[in-house]
């Protein structure tokens, strides 16, 4: 099926904030041939994204970037996470992708203004639907080399209200800190599994 296969019946936004909330009125196609009954739903609209997965082939060492997030902090207030789970993530770099930019001027740019880390090669890991169950946010993920040596501080921009900490970790132990979940941020979970695959081989690559 594709899209010829829905109709929107209706469609208006009443939310218009930070970010949009749009509300379809819509109907699909059955995979028995039929049609479903009009039905509602709404879309958070919060853009679209970059996560960009730092990497410095000649030290072997991420970096990575913590900061508080207001979708962790309301997570954690539920039934499904430990008292005292922290909403300071730990997680790859990303942003929005704004008017007239391409995805890979969002990952320069975002490597440069949140761990202060000029981008080399860029290569592509995976175009990901974040949450399309209520969601259109759309994230492309890439892995970026860089030279980490001056990687570290406090970065962030203050009209974003941001205040970005930056980690150089070794591989070794994102590793480690991957498989005992301590990174749950989803992007920056899919991203260092693919890294984890493609490791050894980007290190020899990037040394060349």
């Amino acid at each position: 099926m594709n899209e010829k296969d829905v109709k929107i019946l209706d469609k208006a936004r009443p939310f218009d904030g930070y970010f949009q909330v749009d509300r379809y009125t819509v109907q699909h196609k059955l995979f028995d041939g039929g049609w479903s009954e009009p039905f509602t739903r709404e879309v958070f609209e919060r853009g679209h994204a970059v996560v960009v997965l730092l990497y410095d082939p000649e030290t072997d060492d991420l970096v990575f970037v913590e900061q508080f997030r207001i979708g962790a902090y309301s997570a954690h207030q539920t039934q499904w996470w430990e008292d005292g789970t922290s909403p300071w993530l730990l997680e790859c770099v990303a942003g929005i992708i704004d008017d007239g930019e391409t995805p890979e001027d969002v990952a320069r740019r975002e490597a440069k203004e949140e761990a202060g880390c000029a981008v080399g090669e860029l290569v592509p890991i995976q175009r990901i639907l974040a949450s399309p169950g209520g969601s259109s946010e759309t994230v492309f993920a890439y892995c970026g080399r860089i030279d980490s040596s001056q990687a570290g501080g406090i970065h962030g921009l203050d009209e974003e209200h941001e205040d970005i900490r930056v980690h150089r970790v070794p591989t070794g132990q994102a590793f480690e800190w991957l498989e005992s979940g301590r990174f749950v941020h989803s992007i920056t979970v899919i991203a260092l599994w693919w890294f984890h695959d493609k490791h050894r081989h980007l290190r020899a690559l990037w040394r060349g």
